[in-house]
């Protein structure tokens, strides 16, 4: 056996998995985000369980170090642990958290939002993207008067949303296929309405089929790949045309591509936008922005949580936005994300594997070109798992963050070659079963936002 095979050996996450065991005992699912299970890697190769994160590396509790391309599943921007925001943090759990009355980061991070997206004049505050996304939609129902809602992409879990596998199974293109409305009340069916991305005679229809009765379009702009030559244009002008709220999902695409987010990318500007995930490093917090007419009626409405805008949350925010802008992010991920393309698509030339990197180089994904999907399916699960022998979190989908540096990039250059080479292996001489050392990843999201 030569070295690396036997380093590959070595490599376990046995401890991982035995605090997994205790895990499925006391907490339903395992973890608080369907993004973060287990069963979404290589179980049994993957890391399950971290002992600490720094930079763009992670250690588990195994001992083993990874490169990691996943950021947190997006919130982490500026890298693990970072400095600056840690140390702005500490300094207000020193002065104390949430108090009797407000803290002025509250207003001060509301104008640096403002100054810097373009559809933000006004702004509230959430703790996630989930409640976030319902909060605008219950801004828009309110402003509107009106009830139904049209929608193109992932927004999270609560009711108004899941609505939309109440009768048919609407959410397949949205999330994995067979998700079951359990706990959405009944009579919400037919009040939430998908639409396809780059449709707009479609979107067209479903306005016109429910006139006067939109409040709100709500999608996410964009996430890899481009929009298609005119396609928010003439999302907004519809909006426009039947006097509907357009609301901006930013969740996973925002501060990566611009910091004003997509809508600045494209010069497209909606009603609302949501903000989370990356707007804080790690720290819980979102923004809903949106124009002063949308936003200023919500001084009447009841929306409210004690926990919104304590400030833990929006000093890590107010920092990182400012961190982001002072270490010119943007264009780090622009010089990131090429290289990583580059080196990505190089490898599978190389190797002779049919595999591209695609989309902005600020937010790119990978690609196995396989016709069948239980075959695709194996392909993805063996690509994590030999790129966690190796050292390397990695998946199809990733979020660069400021700490991700050329160091990583030749780390993951050589680990995703060996990979390939793996899976160029398993087709050829068809033993994929035979190299799966884990269970099957599984099929959570399928983006029709690409």
């Amino acid at each position: 056996m030569g070295a690396k095979e036997e380093l590959h050996a070595t490599h376990s996450v046995a401890r991982s998995m035995a605090v997994y065991e205790r895990a499925q005992a006391v907490i339903p699912g395992v973890t608080q985000l369907l993004s973060r299970r287990p069963t979404q890697a290589a179980l049994g190769v993957s890391p399950v369980y971290a002992a600490k994160a720094k930079g763009c590396r992670i250690w588990d509790v195994d001992g083993n170090e990874y490169v990691d391309w996943m950021s947190g599943v997006g919130p982490i921007i500026l890298g693990y642990a970072d400095e600056i925001v840690d140390a702005a943090v500490s300094q207000q759990i020193e002065r104390g958290g949430i108090c009797s009355i407000v803290h002025e980061s509250a207003v001060e991070l509301a104008e640096e939002l403002v100054r810097l997206i373009p559809s933000a004049e006004m702004v509230r505050y959430a703790k996630g993207g989930g409640e976030a996304c319902t909060v605008a939609v219950r801004i828009a129902r309110g402003v509107t008067g009106k009830d139904r809602v049209l929608f193109c992409g992932y927004h999270g879990w609560h009711d108004w949303y899941l609505a939309a596998n109440l009768g048919e199974e609407r959410l397949d293109g949205h999330l994995r296929p067979g998700i079951e409305p359990i706990g959405v009340p009944g009579v919400l069916e037919g009040t939430t309405i998908p639409f396809e991305y780059g449709d707009l005679q479609m979107l067209e229809d479903l306005l016109e089929a429910n006139l006067n009765e939109v409040a709100c379009i709500i999608m996410e702009p964009m996430r890899t790949e481009l929009p298609p030559p005119g396609y928010l244009e003439g999302v907004r002008a519809l909006a426009t045309k039947y006097s509907v709220v357009l609301i901006f999902d930013e969740v996973s695409c925002g501060f990566r591509i611009s910091l004003g987010g997509v809508q600045e990318y494209t010069d497209v500007v909606p009603d609302m936008s949501v903000f989370a995930k990356a707007i804080s490093n790690g720290y819980p917090m979102a923004a809903v922005v949106g124009s002063r007419e949308v936003m200023e009626p919500v001084s009447r409405m009841f929306i409210s949580s004690a926990y919104w805008d304590d400030p833990i949350g929006t000093v890590a925010a107010l920092t990182t936005v400012r961190e982001l802008e002072r270490r010119n992010a943007v264009r780090h991920f622009e010089r990131i994300g090429a290289s990583f393309k580059e080196r990505i698509n190089r490898a599978a030339g190389d190797v002779g594997v049919d595999a591209e990197c695609v989309g902005v180089a600020a937010h790119p994904g990978i690609r196995f070109h396989v016709d069948d999907p239980e075959t695709a399916r194996k392909v993805t699960t063996l690509f994590i798992q030999e790129n966690a022998k190796r050292g390397l979190i990695l998946s199809t989908g990733f979020f660069f963050n400021c700490a991700h540096d050329d160091a990583a990039l030749d780390h993951t250059e050589a680990v995703v070659r060996e990979s390939f080479a793996v899976i160029r292996d398993g087709l050829e001489n068809r033993r994929l079963d035979a190299l799966l050392h884990c269970e099957m990843r599984e099929d959570l999201f399928r983006r029709l936002v690409r």
